[in-house]
């Protein structure tokens, strides 16, 4: 089900009648969020469920036998990571892996097609399928780790991981912040929803309007028969493929955050403008900052972070991107997304080189720069479809010819301009300055919520999934 669909807004209706009516006593408050959160997720293919099932039921019993046997407990947390992995691996990375093996068997003259023997429905990845499955990972490593006690309710279990406001794009939710969270009493007072009320408006802004018609741009850009040699036409199909997923991804959070506000939960922060970003490694605790605390909480210092030396941390670095590139697919292009990464980080760790840019504003604009661009060369690996695609654009990106087979429409460049804007605006921090009298800042937000659901309602452009699904 997707928060863009005329069904959800039906659903979503339903579910806060009944949540008025059913908030107040425990197991009811719980049941309907795991029922509710079931037909939200089952609503795009019912037989996945089965997965997510399962995939807790583990964990809700390793967390539980955990606690009872503490001598075994290594044995029983890899149980829960060799099952949530194995998961993983067989409904996403199967074709994958085979289609692999296939063309190293053929360099060395062997014919086979393993690939043609996987069933057909592994090769469907379920949606949100590496999120549910991180967030449950998550909750057995913890009471490993002594930092959660297990709940023997299995319906509050239940509760926490199938959560619909988050469950299929994040952000991903720690059990010992959420599961506390479930057995209280929700209250919300009027500052709480109205601020719901602007996550979500502020949502579907960034989706409907800005990510959407941003997506034209870049669909037709990466067309195979409509590669362009222009230069400048790719450095603008990147920028706006930059904004609609950053839009798109935030998006949904924002949505979520503000779905989980009139629940009276809270979810963290997500997104924290990037792109405005003046070092990678500042990048990265800003983007999907759920997903990059928990490669850092459960692969980066389980690998030993930085104890053990420059060197080892390094290499513990290049792991935990490298493994956060085919966490986000199964292609060499989204490893190669984070190898990029993996490099220019090195390169900032080894030499701290942004430290020279921080002078003045002159030397910070040009630092800017210089971190945008290789956030955006990483992300064309991202977006193509294949590396030889990916290898073609960015050498067009980098020929600095004066072709000026600019295929864009004034209204593309509207949008693609509408995204800078908003992060100049964040960047120069004039959202921090009061342009009016304090007494005015309600009616200026009303009016502001006001144009963005116009917007909405005449500006949106074609509907589609949000990118993270597929992840």
């Amino acid at each position: 089900m997707l928060f863009n669909s005329s069904i959800f807004l039906i659903f979503g209706l339903i579910f806060f009648i009944l949540w008025q009516y059913l908030k107040d006593n425990t197991n009811s408050r719980l049941s309907l969020i795991t029922i509710s959160s079931f037909i939200f997720y089952g609503w795009w293919d019912w037989r996945f469920l089965f997965l997510i099932v399962g995939s807790g039921m583990l964990d809700y019993f390793v967390g539980l036998l955990i606690s009872k046997y503490p001598n075994k407990r290594k044995l029983l947390l890899l149980i829960s990571i060799f099952g949530n992995i194995g998961s993983l691996a067989a409904f996403k990375y199967s074709g994958f892996i085979f289609g692999n093996i296939d063309i190293l068997l053929s360099s060395f003259g062997i014919n086979t097609c393993l690939k043609c023997n996987i069933p057909d429905f592994m090769l469907i990845t379920p949606v949100g399928i590496s999120f549910y499955t991180f967030q449950s990972m998550s909750y057995t490593i913890d009471i490993y780790r002594k930092e959660l006690k297990p709940t023997k309710n299995i319906i509050q279990f239940f509760a926490y991981l199938s959560m619909f406001p988050q469950l299929v794009a994040g952000p991903i939710v720690r059990a010992k912040d959420l599961l506390p969270q479930l057995l209280v009493k929700p209250k919300t007072t009027e500052q709480e929803r109205w601020e719901g009320l602007r996550l979500i408006v502020h949502g579907y802004f960034k989706k409907m309007v800005l990510a959407d018609n941003l997506a034209n741009i870049v669909n037709h850009a990466f067309v195979q028969e409509n590669l362009s040699g222009s230069t400048i036409y790719w450095w603008l199909a990147i920028t706006a493929f930059a904004f609609q997923i950053y839009f798109d991804f935030s998006g949904y959070s924002d949505i979520a955050r503000g779905l989980a506000k009139w629940m009276g939960l809270n979810f963290n922060l997500n997104f924290n403008h990037p792109y405005t970003s003046l070092s990678l490694k500042e990048f990265w605790t800003r983007w999907h900052i759920s997903l990059s605390t928990w490669f850092k909480d459960y692969v980066y210092i389980p690998l030993g972070g930085s104890k053990k030396g420059k060197a080892r941390a390094n290499i513990n670095m290049w792991i935990t991107m490298l493994v956060s590139g085919l966490w986000h697919g199964a292609n060499w292009t989204f490893v190669i997304w984070g190898a990029i990464h993996a490099f220019f980080l090195h390169l900032e760790r080894s030499f701290n080189w942004p430290k020279y840019f921080l002078n003045n504003s002159f030397t910070r604009i040009i630092l800017l720069i210089i971190i945008t661009m290789q956030v955006w060369v990483a992300w064309v690996f991202f977006r193509a479809a294949d590396l030889s695609q990916a290898f073609y654009i960015v050498s067009k990106m980098f020929s600095f010819n004066n072709d000026l087979n600019i295929p864009l429409k004034i209204t593309d460049l509207v949008f693609i301009s509408m995204g800078i804007f908003r992060e100049f605006w964040i960047y120069h921090k004039l959202n921090k300055k009061s342009f009016y009298p304090k007494s005015w800042s309600f009616a200026v937000e009303v009016g502001l919520m006001s144009i963005f659901i116009i917007m909405i309602i005449f500006l949106r452009g074609p509907g589609s999934q949000f990118i993270y699904f597929q992840f």
